[in-house]
């Protein structure tokens, strides 16, 4: 058995971020990465909107330049998955995909969020080539450009109206007859000229060799199909936060993100825990304000071990 002062789960923004400040902060912080080092930017192609990247960074190199700076605080780093947890006492205890069972005074979790995809053909294999799950991210690569977005709740919505204001066309593919967006989303949907929305639309496929050139489109009433002539498809059905070890130990919304007991806090409800990253923000998902709340949750578990006398 392992004790040690601060466990990490997670290797995004966030669990690098907490890595960073808690191994500066002397907690010798051991990280354990799960199945995908680095998040949501290992499948994202260019990132020009994190600041101190003046030429823009691809993402696994950002990611890669993270992981450099917790390893020279000497993080511990393991590639291997948390699949259990146990936060009962006032010591928690985790569980890795290979037996081993770790004590941790503190736990900071960075499991972050995955994007909901379509599952049509074309969609993976483009991805990172016009096929993104990100307006704000990548939307900038496509400006004057002819777009499609899929959706119909308040995430579509604000996503597509983001585009409209820097793409020549918006073409909103909207499943249903009707959009779950606000009233207020709705309208400004509705009021944005340069934004079309398909009613009863399902995208198909996804068209292109070495990138998006159009995206195959069906009426569901009339079972009629055509190619829409674009060169970026955004699907915007959602994501759904990486938490469910969590279920039953730490208060959950109604999709899965982990709920602070305090807003703008990261402390959880079980002394000694703490959320950051996209797995507690369904509001803003950028890197910049995941590795913010990082760097707030290793600043808080080192209150937390100083006021413990750990």
């Amino acid at each position: 058995m392992e004790k040690v002062k601060c466990l990490i789960i997670g290797a995004g923004p966030a669990g690098y971020a907490a890595a960073i400040y808690a191994a500066r902060a002397g907690l010798h912080p051991v990280m354990y990465t799960g199945p995908q080092p680095g998040g949501q930017l290992m499948i994202t192609n260019d990132v020009e909107n994190y600041p101190g990247y003046p030429d823009g960074r691809n993402g696994p190199d950002m990611m890669e330049d993270f992981k450099k700076q917790a390893l020279r605080f000497e993080t511990d780093i393991r590639n291997e998955m948390i699949t259990r947890v146990d936060f009962t006492g006032p010591v928690h205890k985790v569980w890795t995909e290979g037996g081993n069972m770790v004590e941790a005074h503190t736990v900071i979790i960075a499991t972050g969020a995955s994007a909901k995809w379509l599952g049509i053909p074309g969609e993976d294999r483009l991805q990172n080539l016009g096929v993104s799950a990100c307006a704000v991210c990548d939307g900038f690569f496509f400006r004057k450009q002819e777009v499609a977005i899929v959706g119909g709740g308040d995430t579509a919505a604000e996503e597509s109206t983001y585009l409209a204001k820097i793409c020549k066309t918006v073409h909103l593919l909207v499943r249903r007859d009707e959009m779950r967006a606000s009233k207020i989303m709705q309208e400004r949907v509705l009021n944005t000229p340069n934004l079309v929305v398909h009613w009863n639309t399902s995208p198909e496929e996804v068209i292109g060799v070495d990138g998006v050139t159009g995206v195959r489109i069906r009426n569901n009433k009339t079972q009629e199909s055509l190619i829409l002539p674009v060169t970026g498809f955004f699907v915007a059905i959602g994501h759904k936060p990486n938490t469910d070890i969590f279920d039953g130990w730490l208060d959950r919304d109604e999709s899965g993100y982990l709920v602070a007991a305090q807003p703008g806090r990261t402390f959880t409800k079980i002394p000694g825990v703490f959320v950051s990253g996209d797995a507690q923000d369904k509001i803003y998902r950028q890197a910049v304000t995941a590795a913010g709340t990082g760097c707030m949750a290793a600043l808080d578990a080192e209150r937390y071990l100083v006021e413990k006398g750990v």
